[in-house]
């Protein structure tokens, strides 16, 4: 199996096709059929690939580990603790030393340049596991399920992402229904809308596809109509504590409750979240920011009623990681 994907990067979608997007896709539900149904060939035997974590994971982590070794291929992880990636050695020395030795580089951490730097100097495919910038395995995820939960073509797929506008899913998430010519909302405080940069370049994409973008500070209008509505934690990794004080206060009114999926008209809307939730109290930091916040203890960035409802679709994400990553790693070493 040769793949029209093969050596290629996953770095943030941007450089992807409409068609190279929509062959992902196709390929994890083919590959998470085989799965199921226990046909899955190991197109992977032999391949190694280094997974290097700046940033703790859970899913992310156990979605590259589980798809490689279904595969046939083996994987070496590294955390800050276990290697001399920006302590002794550079990102470009580290980038070529681990190219001789895998066949493939996993990054997840900060920086976007990190990971875009490694892609220039590794010489195999680099993914993006995540940075503060884009999280294109997790917007595979998200559109193989919305995908899954709805018989529309994607043109007629309208959603919207609702609270910090600014993070990495956010970003993503424009990036992809503009790319695929969905009906893409993003509903955000003002200050905390995408960058101009990032909105202009999506509305280009728009054009090409025919999708619909649209970033407003009105939750209710975001929402109107659509199939799905995401969010994400408010306050995003690397943040310091005190960053709860005001973004409470700004993301409030775009909080993910009973009301909010009402105003969408549909009552069959679905909820979508990346994870990890803070959706109760049962967490240490959903306790700190509760006791900070009382009137926020029934949810924070979605309430505990919508996430234990039926509308909630966040664990089959988290499952189709797993599908989609192996997905992009077959397609770019297969």
């Amino acid at each position: 199996m040769r793949t029209p994907l093969r050596g290629r990067h996953l770095l943030s979608l941007a450089h992807h096709t409409p068609e190279e997007i929509r062959y992902l896709v196709d390929l994890s539900r083919d590959l998470k059929r085989a799965k199921y149904a226990g046909t899955e060939q190991q197109l992977l035997r032999g391949r190694n690939i280094a997974l290097i974590f700046e940033k703790t994971s859970t899913r992310t982590r156990c979605a590259f580990e589980v798809a490689a070794y279904d595969q046939g291929a083996h994987v070496t992880f590294l955390d800050p603790s276990s290697s001399q990636i920006g302590h002794k050695e550079s990102i470009k020395d580290t980038a070529r030393v681990l190219g001789r030795m895998y066949d493939a580089i996993e990054y997840r951490g900060s920086s976007q340049e990190l990971v875009e730097t490694l892609a220039a100097y590794a010489g195999v495919p680099v993914l993006n596991g995540l940075t503060d910038d884009y999280h294109p395995t997790q917007m595979l995820a998200d559109v193989l399920t919305m995908t899954e939960h709805t018989t529309k073509p994607w043109h007629e797929i309208a959603f919207a992402y609702v609270g910090d506008g600014r993070n990495n899913v956010a970003n993503s998430l424009l990036m992809v229904g503009a790319k695929l010519g969905m009906d893409v909302r993003i509903g955000a405080p003002r200050d905390l809308w995408p960058d101009d940069a990032l909105v202009k370049r999506c509305e280009e994409f728009a054009a090409e596809s025919g999708a619909r973008v649209t970033v407003t500070d009105d939750p209710q209008a975001a929402v109107v109509g659509v199939d799905y509505v995401h969010t994400d934690v408010w306050v995003s990794m690397g943040e310091p504590v005190e960053s709860w004080d005001q973004r409470v206060e700004k993301c409030l009114p775009y909080q993910v409750n009973a009301e909010l999926l009402r105003a969408t008209g549909n009552p069959g809307v679905r909820f979508l979240h990346c994870l990890p939730s803070l959706h109760n109290t049962e967490t240490a930091l959903g306790t700190k920011v509760a006791a900070r916040f009382p009137h926020l203890a029934g949810g924070i960035e979605v309430t505990e009623e919508v996430f234990e409802s039926s509308a909630n679709l966040a664990f089959d994400q988290a499952e189709n990681r797993m599908h989609t990553i192996k997905a992009a790693l077959v397609a770019a070493l297969a």
